[in-house]
């Protein structure tokens, strides 16, 4: 992988530094993303449900796991297996603490388990999870935070402030909505 390549107009470069205007789009792109991938999964056996413990459509994890492997493994993206690892550690950690802190803020309840799964931790985190988050956040990495922040570049700045804030209204009404009546 060459850091800079361009594919139909557009500057891909992985090593690139992400303005917090980018960054906060960013994290409702993938969090948005990460909605539509587990309401997929689950379309076909259970209909639709809207997943999560929020009532928008997304899911904060993804968006969180996005933003963090970006900024703390910036320094890392030469390296694409590392990268790899390194992902699958920063989402493990990701997705236990959100368990956990799931469950004691909503009297018990578990958002998710994997207690069946092959290399389970507590039910909280699996092997095949975390081989995907490693795949899926070296595409965040290498492909889909650059092609999104080209795109996000094209927004004028203000509107890109305004659509910031406006996001981030909306999802802070939904955190605070839902935690008194989870999704």
């Amino acid at each position: 992988i060459t850091p800079t390549h361009k594919i139909r107009d557009i500057k891909h470069d992985y090593k690139r530094d992400y303005s917090i205007w980018s960054l906060i789009l960013l994290f409702f792109t993938f969090s948005v993303i990460g909605w539509l991938w587990e309401v997929s999964l689950h379309i076909a056996s259970e209909g639709f449900v809207n997943r999560g413990v929020q009532h928008g459509p997304w899911l904060p994890i993804y968006g969180s796991g996005g933003i963090v492997i970006l900024v703390v493994l910036k320094k890392l993206r030469g390296h694409p297996i590392i990268t790899f690892f390194a992902t699958v550690v920063l989402c493990g950690i990701l997705e236990y603490a959100t368990s956990y802190f799931l469950e004691i803020s909503h009297n018990g309840t578990k958002w998710w388990d994997y207690s069946g799964y092959f290399l389970n931790i507590n039910g909280r985190v699996c092997a095949e999870g975390l081989l995907v988050f490693g795949l899926g956040g070296c595409v965040i990495i290498y492909f889909g935070a650059p092609f999104f922040d080209d795109l996000f570049m094209k927004i004028p700045h203000k509107i890109q402030i305004i659509l910031c804030i406006s996001l981030l209204e909306i999802f802070s009404a939904d955190v605070i909505y839902s935690h008194k009546h989870p999704n």
